[in-house]
């Protein structure tokens, strides 16, 4: 596979300063923003339709082709086919979903869940990882390391594990990550070091220790990341039959996602290969809502590039001297200090879109209605179907517009939070969830307790499947 990238600074117009991909600072030399791997396609060979991935699906003896990232590999070409470290992940589905359109307020047909939670780790960041990965073996790297909330840190322990020469090193905050997520960290044998702190922190230390030690970083400040996580778009276009969908509907995190999603999109835009952009929503966790503080109370723009940097920086010595930390049950979206935050406004700008937030209560009812209707997502899953509910009674998604909302990650990556929700007992449930301010929960799957009776025994199935 030909290559052809490079890296450019994707924040200053004025700037534009370009360099080879052996950097892993992955910041402008020149002035400190954030990079994008961009490729010269004039010098590449693009499919003349986005139909032809499908003949990949006859060479699926082939790891490249199986991986339903690297199958798309021509739409990322940054990398040599030997060079590439893949498990299988991207063996996700589209699927429609009429009973949740009906909660969510959108006529049938309307609404599909992308179902990220069917990857290796159970979550979406298989698909950057695997690409961050890739992009570590060229340049010789040996330890890998992020700051984690949980999801992060099981892909990378995993990668590390599969590439049989790599070391994980994660770094969490005190009392801040999913015992589910945790788990995968310590079984794929990855060193996990605790700070006093949030992920914010966390983040912090992680770059400072890998500038100063020469550890490649995974988090999303790295655009090899971004660049696999455009392929959770390729698949939802190939699962609607190369039809462009009205909405993307994203938890708001880091904000990788709707970056990796507007590049994506726009990318395909300009090489003729779609006729025209989706708009994207992006929904914050109310108790981690610095993306929509500042998109909708304070109308920070892309603007091309000339976005108003004092306001997000203003914004945050508030946040600072108020002492704000992220609060919010959806721990994968636990982040006050989103790094992608100009690549977010700048997809927004693109493509069009929105930011909105979710309360505990309506991520979790939410969550417990997508599982009703097939679908195990963690909390943060939530995020994305609540954020399209308020939005179609907002009257900003239409009843008949076409939405597909990303399901993250798998249920069992919080699970107990799902055990709480849908607990018999009124002290776990206050426990667990009433004091972060979840107060009901509307869908509640209650245990029920009866003698041991074989006749009581019955009458309670009986009872229930009536």
């Amino acid at each position: 596979m030909q290559t052809e990238a490079v890296y450019q600074c994707c924040i200053h117009p004025q700037c534009r300063n370009s360099s080879d991909l052996s950097d892993t600072t992955f910041r402008c030399k020149r002035c400190g923003s954030l990079m994008d791997v961009c490729y010269d396609w004039n010098r590449l060979p693009i499919p003349k339709k986005l139909s032809e991935f499908e003949a990949k699906w006859s060479r699926r003896y082939d790891p490249l082709d199986y991986s339903g990232v690297w199958r798309f590999r021509e739409l990322f070409p940054f990398a040599r086919p030997e060079q590439i470290l893949t498990v299988g992940e991207g063996q996700t589905i589209l699927q429609q979903a009429n009973g949740i359109a009906e909660y969510v307020g959108l006529n049938p047909g309307c609404l599909f869940l992308q179902y990220e939670g069917m990857n290796p780790s159970g979550s979406f960041k298989d698909n950057g990882m695997t690409a961050a990965f890739t992009h570590a073996r060229m340049v010789g790297a040996r330890r890998a390391a992020c700051a984690s909330t949980g999801n992060t840190s099981a892909s990378l322990a995993m990668y590390c594990a599969a590439s049989q020469t790599m070391k994980a090193i994660i770094f969490i905050g005190s009392g801040k990550i999913s015992y589910g997520k945790l788990a995968q960290a310590l079984d794929h044998g990855a060193l996990t070091v605790q700070i006093a702190g949030d992920f914010d922190d966390a983040l912090t230390r992680v770059q400072q220790v890998s500038a100063q030690l020469g550890i490649y970083l995974v988090n999303s400040i790295n655009p090899f990341r971004l660049e696999g996580q455009k392929t959770i778009m390729y698949r939802i276009l190939e699962g609607l039959r190369w039809e462009v969908p009205d909405w993307i509907v994203v938890p708001g995190g880091n904000l990788g996602n709707v970056s990796s999603f507007g590049k994506a999109f726009v990318e395909l835009f300009e090489l003729g290969l779609i006729p025209r952009l989706p708009k994207l929503a992006v929904i914050n966790a109310a108790g981690a809502h610095t993306f929509y503080q500042l998109h909708d109370r304070q109308q920070v723009r892309w603007q091309s590039g000339q976005l108003d940097q004092a306001k997000i920086e203003n914004y945050f010595k508030q946040m600072d001297s108020n002492q704000d930390r992220a609060n919010t049950l959806a721990s994968a979206i636990e982040i006050n200090r989103p790094v992608n935050l100009p690549k977010a406004l700048r997809a927004l700008e693109r493509c069009g879109g929105v930011v909105r937030e979710a309360t505990d209560q309506e991520m979790l009812d939410a969550k417990a209605r997508v599982a009703m209707g097939g679908f195990g997502c963690e909390p943060a899953s939530g995020a994305s179907v609540a954020g399209a509910k308020r939005l179609c009674q907002e009257g900003i998604i239409a009843k008949s517009d076409r939405v597909v909302c990303i399901l993250t990650g798998h249920a069992l990556k919080d699970p107990n939070i799902t055990i709480a929700y849908h607990a018999t007992d009124p002290k776990m449930f206050e426990e667990v969830l009433g004091k972060r301010g979840v107060r009901r929960a509307m869908f509640a799957n209650r245990a029920i307790q009866v003698s041991n009776d074989l006749d009581e025994i019955i009458k309670a199935i009986e009872v229930f499947t009536s």
